[in-house]
């Protein structure tokens, strides 16, 4: 019983205000496949993990990254971020590169930007 969810397959939630800004977001500008788009989510393909973009009123984004992948070049895919509009965040308390990548004290580079909803996403290139 120790792996209860361990190989269960992984759904993350985020919320959306604006459902059709969300879906070309996340369809058109981080090229997330759509699999189903019904009155109360945005159903995508998060590369093998589904991510419901529930439909609500209001979003209160969380006071930290609420969604983030694992990507081999964490430097391209900043840039590529940067053509298409999305800006890197930067911290005060953080050093970061030009592009916004900070690196941690294990060598884990990483990006963070948000979602139109102000959902803190980030992208992680591991050594």
């Amino acid at each position: 019983m120790t792996e209860l969810l361990g190989k269960a397959e992984l759904v993350a939630f985020l919320a959306t205000a604006d459902a059709e800004r969300a879906r070309a977001f996340f369809e058109g500008t981080l090229g997330l496949r759509v699999v189903e788009d019904t009155p109360f989510a945005l159903v995508l393909d998060g590369g093998g993990a589904t991510v419901r973009v529930q439909k609500v009123e209001r979003v209160t984004p969380p006071s930290g990254t609420a969604l983030g992948w694992s990507v081999p070049d964490v430097a391209a895919v900043a840039r590529a971020l940067g053509d298409r509009g999305v800006r890197c965040l930067r911290y005060e308390t953080m050093e970061q590169d030009d592009l916004g990548i900070w690196t941690s004290p294990a060598g884990a580079r990483v990006a963070w930007f948000e979602d139109p909803d102000g959902n803190v996403l980030s992208v992680t290139e591991t050594p």
